[in-house]
């Protein structure tokens, strides 16, 4: 009798070792979903600033290029040849007021 009931108590708490285990392997697994979804969602975030932080840099460089082909005098780029055609313009109009007035 006394052997029956150590052997119960043993299958008894091998059953109980068994269920917590699953359990706990369980409750494991979905926090590890958890985890791997929001590190999912920051590296997406991550991605998607640093999209935007490349288009600035892009922006950026593109105005410290114009800022610098100005500056040099070596360069006529269009920039300069666009605002050396305004002021022939004006200059073309101011003649041509100056050329009514003659007339």
């Amino acid at each position: 009798m006394i052997g029956i009931g150590v052997t119960a108590t043993y299958f008894y708490s091998d059953h109980m070792k068994k269920t917590m285990l699953q359990d706990l392997q369980k409750q494991t697994e979905a926090q590890l979903k958890t985890v791997q979804q929001s590190y999912e969602q920051q590296l997406a975030d991550m991605n998607k600033k640093l999209d935007e932080m490349q288009s600035k840099v892009d922006t950026f460089n593109q105005l410290l290029t114009f800022t610098k082909d100005n500056a040099s005098d070596k360069t006529d780029n269009s920039n300069k040849l666009y605002t050396q055609l305004n002021e022939v313009k004006k200059q073309l109009n101011d003649l041509k007021k100056k050329m009514d007035l003659l007339k």
